[in-house]
């Protein structure tokens, strides 16, 4: 590992280098190794490098955003769903794995927003309301039960290869800013009146608070429980867990009680989660998460390990290879794009010194040597060996590098609040 303050140095420069080199004409590739099939224009990874471009200014960076927007929004499936990813050479699409990839969808409708915002850009988004308002149908559709809530399926988001599924809390908080970002835009078509969309919106914000945080029993059950059985029951069983951190999931089975990295981050930068709730997070994520040799967040906490009852589940969960193994991938792998977004919260609640550290151990994250290279910007770190682990060259894992940069200084991720 490089030496901090020239890892500090160099990590911003590196990091647009690799952005650079993950772009093409139609759009930004997940990494630019040939590794299975991250050498494409994926939904997800695209918006998430695109939100770095957007706030580092590199004017080719921002116009491959918008390349990546069009490509997906070219190759939109008959319902409405956006690809997970495409190959432009070959054509190939794929919506998803096993099942289809909701958050793919979300990310899409944020992005188109967040670009538009931006970059004023009205031709563009005139250009892509079509799509977005196809997504948004089939988005509604995926309520089922027509109650708020958006059910996942198993493997169907980010977290596609971990034990998951029912509400779970980073796509509802995506699903919120998605309809943020759908309000903004009636608005600026004059559309302003849409009292049906301003409720949906605020609504879905106090379901989130409701059920997926758990106070002490003797507070009573909270308006707009979404099952008052399955939550009491949850919360007699999650006093380890109470007032410490958003819950993962809820479903017909009941609640997970595991840490969710991703979904907890983006309830405070998303400005769901009041002072106090965040605080208790920060408290849980300094106490409990980060390792003292390098300031990164997990995926998910605590492991799944073979003595674990997930742990048969977890084993027949994966797409081309079981990458889960202990402290590796979704089960307890630190990751740098998390971290990221970390990053950029805390710096925008002013948390600066705090901000610094995270920053810095992106940066030597991103510095890890890896096939023989400094510089390996890996897809996430071993959470007890400290090793690069997972695709090198990862976009996101440079992307968070420019957001956390970019947030010291002043900037936010989202610009629809």
């Amino acid at each position: 590992m490089e030496n901090p303050e020239r890892v500090t140095t160099r990590g911003y420069s590196k990091a647009l280098e690799l952005l650079h080199e993950c772009s093409r004409k139609e759009g930004f590739l997940a990494s630019p190794t040939k590794q299975e099939n991250y050498r494409r224009i994926w939904g997800r990874d695209g918006v998430i490098v695109g939100l770095a471009a957007l706030l580092s200014g590199d004017e080719e960076l921002v116009d491959t955003f918008r390349a990546t927007l069009e490509t997906l929004a070219r190759y939109q499936g008959p319902h409405g769903e956006i690809p997970s990813n495409v190959d432009p050479i070959s054509g190939r699409i794929s919506y998803g794995g096993m099942t289809g990839r909701v958050d793919t969808d979300l990310w899409f409708v944020i992005g188109c927003g967040e670009y538009w915002k931006e970059t004023g850009d009205k031709s563009f988004i005139d250009r892509m309301v079509p799509a977005i308002r196809r997504v948004m149908f089939l988005l509604a559709a995926w309520e089922f039960n027509n109650r708020g809530l958006l059910y996942i399926p198993a493997t169907g988001d980010w977290a596609d290869e971990y034990i998951q599924s029912g509400y779970v809390l980073y796509d509802q908080l995506l699903y919120l800013q998605a309809l943020r970002t759908v309000a903004a835009l009636s608005a600026e078509h004059g559309d302003s009146s849409d009292h049906h969309l301003m409720e949906r919106k605020s609504r879905l914000k106090h379901l989130i608070q409701a059920n997926y945080w758990f106070e002490d029993c003797a507070d009573g059950v909270p308006d707009d429980v979404y099952h008052e059985i399955l939550y009491e029951k949850g919360r007699k069983a999650a006093e380890h867990c109470a007032k410490q951190y958003w819950l993962p999931f809820f479903s017909p089975h009941g609640y997970g009680y595991r840490f969710d990295g991703f979904a907890n981050v983006l309830a405070s930068l998303l400005e769901v989660a009041d002072d106090e709730r965040r605080r208790s997070v920060d408290r849980y994520i300094s106490e409990v998460l980060v390792p003292d040799n390098i300031a990164l967040l997990p995926a998910f906490h605590p492991v799944i390990k073979p003595v674990d009852r997930d742990w048969e589940d977890l084993k027949i969960t994966f797409s081309y290879r079981f990458k889960n193994r202990p402290y590796e991938f979704h089960n307890g792998g630190l990751w740098p794009m998390i971290t990221g977004f970390y990053c950029a919260d805390l710096a925008q609640r002013g948390e600066l010194p705090s901000a610094r550290e995270f920053l810095g151990g992106i940066h030597a994250a991103n510095a890890m040597e890896m096939e023989g290279e400094a510089w390996g910007f890996p897809e996430y770190v071993h959470g007890r060996e400290f090793t690069p682990k997972g695709t090198r060259c990862q976009c996101w894992s440079a992307a968070a590098a420019v957001m956390g940069h970019q947030a010291l200084e002043g900037k936010r991720i989202f610009r629809i609040t």
